[in-house]
């Protein structure tokens, strides 16, 4: 449960993933000459790396929030890794839990909220 972590607004969750979704079709358009699959390959990548390492992909750190465990601490590795292909399937990030997190979160016990 994220009773401990207050969620992040809805409107800036998507916006962070609007921010990470464009820069990914920047580099594909750069160097992949926008294959489709290249886009969604640099952006797992992005949220694999960022999200496992700092807790934040670019979109997040923009503004301003972060991916933690719900108690708090950043997830890491395996859990950035499970969450990013969920949120790769589309599915779970689209639908939500009663505490408001989408299922790609619930299920790895993570959450988006506001850092400083």
């Amino acid at each position: 449960m994220a009773e401990s972590i207050p969620l992040a607004p809805f409107g800036r969750r998507i916006a962070a993933l609007v921010t990470d979704w464009g820069l990914a079709m920047a580099i594909s358009a750069g160097f992949f000459h926008f294959n489709e699959f290249a886009t969604l390959g640099v952006f797992a990548l992005m949220q694999l790396l960022l999200i496992g390492t700092l807790g934040s992909s670019i979109g997040h750190f923009f503004l301003r929030l972060g991916v933690r465990r719900t108690n708090g601490q950043l997830p890491g590795p395996l859990k950035a890794l499970g969450r990013t292909v969920l949120l790769c399937l589309v599915l779970p990030a689209i639908f939500t839990v009663p505490d408001g997190r989408s299922y790609h979160d619930a299920l790895m016990g993570t959450t988006i909220t506001h850092i400083r």
